[in-house]
C-alpha cells in the first residue's frame, strides 16, 4: 500500500517554542556586535507500540525461550522499566491515554472501539462511550507539530473512523498498513516489514528537521501467522507460532534501528518501545494458548498486574544512562507530558500525567504517586467492571458488582494472589475512599443495573471458573479443556457489534 501523504491543521503551528525554551546566548562586545549561540535541536521521537505485548514476553524481562536480540540491546543502551502501567488494560483507551496524557475516564473512553455490546450474562449495564477521540483534544502530534517537528502515524491507529483519524490529528502522515496479512517470502505474518519500511521512508524524507514518528504494530494482536522458517526455529518455546511473531518483531524492530544509525540520528533520536496493555492470557479465536505474563496475575482486559504491567525501553544516548533498570512505577498518560518538557513545550492544563523526564535523567524519583484506574466493561478475557488503585506497595481493586474488594502487597505478592482486605481494613477502606473520591473528581461514567441479567449465565462465565487465576504456563489438559469450554460460552453470550 503506497503511503499517503497529506496535510491537515487543525491548529496554526506557531513559532517552534523549542527555539525560544532552549536558546541559550553567548553574548561578547567585541567590535560594537553581539555573537549569539545557534539554538540546539530539539530530539526527534521514535515511538514504537505494540498490541497485546505482554510485560515478560521479550527476553530482557526474562522471557528466556523468545528470541528478541535487537529489543535486548536497546534495553542495555539505554532504560529498561519495570513496574510501567497502561492506564487501561486494553487497545483504545490506552492508546487515547498516549497521545492526551489525559486518564481513559475523563475522556469516557474506557473501552475498545466500536465497544461491546451487553448480554444477559452481565449484572451491570456499560456506560456508552464515544466512538472517537474528540477533535477537541490536543494530541501529542499537535503539540509536536506546533514545536516544527514533522509527523507521522504508521500502523494501528483505533481512535475513531473518517474524519477523526490521525490526519485530523495533528500528523501530516499517515500509513495505516495492510489490513489482511499473511506470512511471505518478505513480510511476516501481520505486515511487519511493510510498516517499518514506511517508517524508514518517512525518517529519510524528514532527517533535516525534527520528527515524531508513531509506529503502532498490530503485533502481537490475535488472529496472528509468522513465516515457517522462525516457526521451527521457536518449537522448543510455550508457543512457537507466537514466539516467531515476537521473533518477526523483534527484526522488525531491529531495521529501523540500523536505519537510525545508518542516517547518523541515534544520538538525536529518542526511542521508545512499550506495549498498549498486557498479554493476552486465554483463550480466542482460534487460539488456545497465547501467552502467560508469569508471576504477574490474568492478562488483557483486566486489572491485575498481568493486564496493567507492560514493557517500557527508553534509549537517548547521552541523556538515559545505558542498561539501567528503573523501578519506580509509571503510567502511559506521562508520556505527553515528558516529550513536551523534553521539546521544551509548555504543559498544558488539565493533564492526568506528569513528565518524568527527570526520572528518565537519572534524577530520584518524586513524591510517592497514586495510580488510578476505572474499567467499567465486560471484557471478551472474562473480567468484570471494576476500579485500581495502586498506593506505594499497595493495591485495591473494586468490583462494580458488588462493591467488594481485594487489597495486594505487590512487593511482597506480586502475583495478586492472597486478599489481605480482611487483615486490612483501615487500609481497604482509605483507600475505597481514595478511589471514589478520584471518580468524582473525573466524573466518570458509571454501570447500571442489567434487568435482564440471567443469573445462570452470569455464574458460568464469571462465578464457576475464576479465569483471572488461570495461568496457561501451568495448567493442566483437564483445566486447559475447561478453558475451552468456557470460551464456547463466551463467544455464544455475546453478540460482536
Amino acid at each position: 500500500m503506497k503511503t499517503k501523504y497529506f496535510r491537515f491543521a487543525k491548529h496554526r503551528p506557531a513559532a517552534p517554542g523549542w527555539c525560544r525554551a532552549l536558546l541559550t546566548s553567548l553574548m561578547a562586545m567585541a567590535g560594537g556586535g553581539l555573537v549569539a549561540a545557534e539554538a540546539p535541536r530539539p530530539p526527534n521521537i521514535v515511538f514504537i507500540l505494540t498490541d497485546d505485548l505482554g510485560i515478560n514476553d521479550l527476553a530482557c524481562y526474562g522471557r528466556s525461550e523468545h528470541r528478541t536480540p535487537h529489543l535486548d540491546r536497546l534495553a542495555g543502551e539505554g532504560l529498561r522499566f519495570t513496574s510501567a502501567y497502561c492506564a487501561s488494560p486494553i487497545c483504545s483507551p490506552s492508546r487515547a491515554a498516549i497521545l492526551t496524557g489525559k486518564h481513559p475516564a475523563r475522556l469516557h473512553l474506557t473501552t475498545y472501539l466500536p465497544g461491546r455490546v451487553d448480554c444477559a450474562a452481565q449484572k451491570l449495564l456499560q456506560p456508552v462511550v464515544p466512538q472517537q477521540l474528540a477533535l477537541e483534544e490536543m494530541t501529542l502530534a499537535e503539540h509536536l507539530k506546533a514545536a516544527g517537528y514533522a509527523t507521522a502515524c504508521v500502523g494501528k491507529w483505533h481512535l475513531g473512523q473518517t474524519g477523526f483519524g490521525p490526519l485530523e490529528q495533528g500528523f501530516d502522515v499517515y500509513h495505516p498498513g495492510p489490513q489482511v496479512t499473511a506470512p511471505s517470502e518478505t513480510e511476516g505474518g501481520k505486515g511487519e516489514y511493510d510498516l517499518t519500511a514506511a517508517a524508514e521512508k518517512f525518517i529519510e524524507e524528514h532527517r533535516d528537521r525534527p520528527f515524531f514518528l508513531y509506529l503502532a504494530h498490530d503485533t502481537p494482536h490475535i488472529p496472528y501467522s509468522a513465516r515457517p522458517q522462525p516457526v521451527e526455529e521457536n518449537r522448543g518455546a510455550f508457543e512457537p507460532v507466537y514466539a516467531a511473531l515476537i521473533q518477526t518483531l523483534d527484526d522488525a524492530v531491529g531495521r529501523l534501528l540500523a536505519r537510525i544509525e545508518a542516517l547518523g540520528l541515534t544520538s538525536e533520536t529518542i526511542v521508545i518501545f512499550t506495549s498498549d496493555n498486557g498479554g493476552l492470557h486465554v483463550p480466542e479465536l482460534k487460539h488456545e494458548t497465547i501467552t502467560h505474563n508469569s508471576p504477574f496475575r490474568a492478562g488483557k482486559g483486566f486489572l491485575y498486574e498481568g493486564g496493567t504491567r507492560i514493557p517500557l525501553i527508553l534509549r537517548w544516548p547521552g541523556h538515559a544512562a545505558a542498561g539501567r533498570v528503573v523501578e519506580t512505577p509509571v503510567v502511559n498518560t506521562d508520556w505527553l507530558p515528558t516529550l513536551l518538557q523534553i521539546a521544551a513545550r509548555p504543559l498544558p492544563e488539565g493533564l492526568d500525567g506528569v513528565s518524568i523526564a527527570p526520572l528518565v535523567a537519572g534524577q530520584p524519583a518524586a513524591a510517592e504517586r497514586r495510580f488510578f484506574w476505572h474499567f467499567p466493561h465486560y471484557a471478551n478475557q472474562g473480567s468484570r467492571p471494576a476500579g485500581a488503585v495502586r498506593a506505594g506497595d499497595w493495591k485495591l481493586i473494586e468490583s462494580y458488582e458488588d462493591g467488594s474488594a481485594e487489597l495486594f502487597n505487590l512487593r511482597e505478592d506480586p502475583g495478586e494472589t492472597t486478599n489481605l482486605a480482611a487483615q486490612e481494613p483501615a487500609r481497604t477502606h482509605a483507600l475505597l475512599a481514595e478511589l471514589a473520591a478520584w471518580r468524582t473528581s473525573l466524573a466518570v461514567r458509571m454501570n447500571s443495573p442489567n434487568p435482564a441479567c440471567d443469573e445462570a449465565r452470569h455464574a458460568a462465565l464469571y462465578r464457576d471458573i475464576d479465569v483471572s487465576r488461570y495461568n496457561p504456563s501451568t495448567a493442566d489438559a483437564a483445566l486447559k479443556a475447561r478453558l475451552s469450554d468456557w470460551r464456547r460460552q463466551m463467544d455464544a453470550a455475546v453478540v460482536k457489534p
